[in-house]
């Protein structure tokens, strides 16, 4: 048995919505845990590093989907000397900090149209309503809509105001990139100038949900390359 994949899953989504993805690494033989979040208005993500950071064993590589991808080279510096063990990172489909110097979890833009749409209480609506329904329809497969709109978690606008700091050197640590169509095409570029693995599907930001199978493999294979890289790396997250 390989060492295990610890999903992080986006705080804007259902836990539930990785369910899938985790069932499909398991048949391809690789232990998964999906990561913890109690998403609502008090949220903090500076404790949810140090939760998924005790969450790490050696061996493991992180899968961080969208927002986690603010929070994944944190999450391996917290986790100390088991984090100098951990199998690397993989970002799928998802937002990378700074080289350096603290950010929001939001970009500017972002943040500006999401501003808009909070209620008089600072929370927004599910992260499925923050797009019209035709531009969701091909993000998420119809069927599986209800459960996740239902189960979406209402977050403050603050929590995105929330700045992080990573860690220092944090881009040269063994990293590999997926991702799904063009919706991170920035972040998937600033991969390939690193030197990272990398792959690109053709898929909505969702696409776990559309082909696991398909993702898990992809998953492994890029999480296979930095099997070497993890090896070589310097002492010291």
């Amino acid at each position: 048995m390989r060492a295990p994949v610890l999903l992080l899953p986006s705080p804007l989504l259902p836990v539930s919505a990785y369910a899938g993805l985790a069932s499909a690494l398991e048949r391809a033989g690789t232990e998964v845990d999906i990561a913890p979040v109690d998403g609502g208005p008090g949220l903090d993500p500076h404790a949810l590093v140090r939760e998924w950071a005790g969450l790490v064993e050696p061996g493991t590589t992180l899968l961080a989907h969208s927002n986690a991808g603010y929070l994944a080279p944190a999450t391996w510096a917290a986790a100390g000397s088991v984090g100098r063990d951990a199998g690397g990172v993989v970002f799928m489909d998802a937002a990378l900090p700074p080289e350096s110097g603290p950010a929001p979890l939001a970009p500017a833009r972002f943040r500006e149209h999401l501003a808009g749409l909070a209620d008089d209480d600072g929370l927004l609506p599910p992260c499925t309503r923050w797009w019209p329904r035709e531009a969701v329809a091909q993000v998420i497969p119809a069927d599986r809509f209800p459960e996740i709109d239902r189960e979406c978690p209402r977050l403050p606008l603050s929590y995105l105001d929330t700045e992080m700091t990573p860690p220092s050197g944090w881009t040269a640590w063994p990293q590999a990139y997926l991702a799904f169509g063009s919706t991170y095409a920035d972040e998937l570029t600033a991969a390939r100038s690193r030197g990272w693995s990398h792959r690109a599907m053709p898929g909505g930001h969702l696409h776990f949900l559309v082909d696991p199978d398909e993702v898990a493999r992809t998953v492994l294979g890029l999480r296979e390359r930095l099997t070497g890289l993890a090896a070589r790396r310097p002492p010291g997250p």
